[in-house]
């Protein structure tokens, strides 16, 4: 639709996603209910749900190259022109990021490289590195970048989550390589080769589409990091793991994740809202995500919690009241 309609109509992805589908979680509601332990098994032995994971990757990455072409063919106006930038921004969000986000939990080789792929179409490789290897040990404490503190805006999570992430992705692979006395600065450094991969990435379509690809291009990855953000801000906000220790903090427990059981947003975001089930068993594949006992629920689906965010005055009132009765 955005990419063959022109004007308010290119926003239609924009308008699908955080209009029409916040107001539908609101009238359908919630489904707290999980699988029996024989629909479990079924579900498990099911290939389908790896299959539809598969299709995405042609799919998101079909989505790239169209979008390349239309924006190096240019001769539409401004609002076109953004509309389809936003559109595309959403695709690298929820699909490009999400789908990685699963994939790169798997344990196959071929699944974590499709991972790998969907992440390289919103430059955002290092997601790879940090969340896997960083976000997952250290959520919920100080050294976690991704996890948004009581009273913390989303505009400065942003640039502390994405700058932080980052580095903290380089850190990791640093002490990696420097542990089993590696050289850092070497091609066998897989910050320096994802770098390298997004490089060329850029210099492609810079040279097939040209300036006004190009830009667009860099808008729409940037716009999907923002996503992935967002998400990241109202996934954990205000939810610390105490220290135990000098050394440590507690486990992560499901009461470290905040939850959302709005059915749409779980179908739209392969069950990315049923987060503490995620954190308790993250190998456990998306479509057998539970719904788990005296978990933290937020009051609305991802989309429209993801809007509320944009407002922090009532951000605050609504999450920092539940956050009283978590204390």
């Amino acid at each position: 639709m955005s990419f063959t309609q022109s004007g308010w109509l290119a926003f239609f992805p924009v308008i699908f996603s955080f209009a029409l589908i916040p107001l539908l979680e609101y009238a359908i509601g919630e489904d707290p209910t999980n699988l029996g332990k024989a629909e479990e098994e079924l579900v498990r032995r099911d290939r389908v749900y790896d299959i539809i994971l598969y299709l995405t990757v042609p799919i998101q990455v079909a989505v790239l190259v169209w979008f390349v072409w239309i924006m190096k063919e240019g001769g539409m106006d401004a609002w076109t022109r953004a509309g389809r930038i936003a559109s595309t921004g959403i695709m690298c969000g929820v699909f490009g990021i999400n789908i990685a986000h699963e994939l790169g939990h798997r344990s196959l080789k071929g699944e974590r490289f499709l991972a790998k792929i969907m992440l390289s179409t919103s430059l955002y490789l290092h997601f790879y590195i940090e969340h896997n290897r960083g976000h997952h040990r250290n959520v919920g404490t100080p050294e976690d970048p991704a996890t948004a503190n009581r009273g913390e805006m989303l505009y400065t999570f942003w640039l502390r989550s994405l700058t932080g992430g980052f580095r903290s992705a380089w850190n990791i692979v640093k002490k990696e390589r420097l542990r089993k006395n590696q050289a850092v600065w070497s091609v066998g450094n897989e910050m320096i080769q994802y770098l390298v991969v997004q490089g060329v990435i850029v210099a492609i379509i810079g040279w097939v589409g040209g300036w006004p690809a190009l830009s667009a291009f860099l808008i729409a990855a940037f716009a999907g990091m923002l996503l992935l953000e967002t998400v990241n801000y109202i996934e954990h906000y205000g939810l610390q793991r105490k220290r135990v220790s000098e050394h440590r903090f507690e486990d992560v427990e499901p009461w470290h994740s905040w939850n959302s059981d709005f059915i749409l947003g779980r179908l739209m975001l392969f069950e990315l809202t049923r987060h503490s089930d995620h954190h308790w068993e993250p190998s456990k594949h998306y479509e057998v995500l539970e719904s788990m006992p005296k978990v933290l629920q937020l009051p609305a689906g991802y989309p429209a919690m993801m809007l509320l965010s944009l407002a922090p005055p009532v951000w605050f009132k609504v999450m920092d009241k539940r956050l009283e009765k978590v204390d």
